[in-house]
């Protein structure tokens, strides 16, 4: 009976020793899966850049103590409340990129605005002097930042297209190793493919002015940002799926963080 009830509890002791050794397993296993939410978190927020939505095309950027405002529309109403751009994009000539109305309203004094020389042309002759035009290909130098100017425009190429190569300008701007890429109103053109180490990007998506959810995901894949953030959603059949952008672009590369923002106030559905 002793000899029995010895072999009874080195039993217990054991299963206990290899329940304990699961639960430390269990644990480990459970503070990985932290480790790497908790490294996905700190990734997915280390970038400096600040984007607030305006309306489809505009936003306001804060990055690097500066203030840099694109494709500012809608009057000064629609900036009411934000900190005044220390310089302005401006990417095509089209109504909800160029408004010459709201850059007035802005009472922008000596502030600088980086134009394709198809904007500069249509522009009235009281803001060309803060005018510095850039043409695809172009690189300049400003308040810290790099700014280089990318193509943007449809496929197939043809004379009557929407947008026509060398008319507008997409952007890439690089401050502290950090790269940020708008896109304009483009389709999945090699240039964008084409883009390195990109931080964040702003990807343009509506028919039948750029290119379908589909498309944009293929686009994303090719140059791999760090995050990709749909915007310019709106087509004349409502808005774009940006869900399913997000899902084709996750099940491509789980990898690639999909920011979804409101680009589109209340008013303007």
């Amino acid at each position: 009976m002793r000899k029995i009830a010895t072999l009874i509890a080195i039993s217990i002791l054991l299963i206990g020793c290899k329940n304990d050794k699961k639960s430390d397993e269990n644990e480990a296993k459970t503070e990985i899966a932290e480790n790497r939410t908790s490294s996905n978190e700190m990734e997915s927020d280390s970038s400096e850049i600040e984007i607030t939505p305006i309306s489809h095309a505009t936003a306001v950027f804060k990055w690097g103590g500066k203030v840099f405002y694109t494709d500012p529309v809608g009057g000064a109403a629609a900036f009411e409340g934000k900190a005044k751009p220390d310089f302005i994009l401006i990417t095509d000539i089209h109504g909800d990129h160029m408004n010459a109305e709201t850059l007035n309203a802005l009472e922008l004094e000596d502030t600088k605005i980086i134009v394709p020389e198809a904007v500069q042309k249509k522009l009235p002759e009281e803001l060309q002097s803060n005018l510095m035009v850039m043409n695809n290909g172009e690189t300049q130098e400003i308040m810290g930042f790099t700014v280089k100017a990318i193509p943007m425009y449809n496929l197939p190429q043809t004379k009557d297209a929407m947008h026509v190569k060398g008319r507008g300008n997409g952007y890439v701007l690089e401050m502290n190793n950090e790269r940020l890429y708008i896109s304009g109103d483009t389709e999945d053109i090699p240039e964008m493919r084409d883009l390195k180490n990109i931080d964040v990007a702003l990807v343009s998506m509506n028919l039948p002015y750029t290119m379908p959810v589909d498309q944009a995901a293929d686009g994303v894949l090719a140059f791999k940002p760090k995050k990709v953030i749909p915007y310019h959603y709106r087509g004349k059949d409502g808005f774009s799926d940006v869900n399913k952008f997000k899902e084709l672009v996750n099940k491509g590369d789980e990898n690639i963080q999909v920011e979804l923002m409101e680009w589109y106030p209340e008013k303007d559905k």
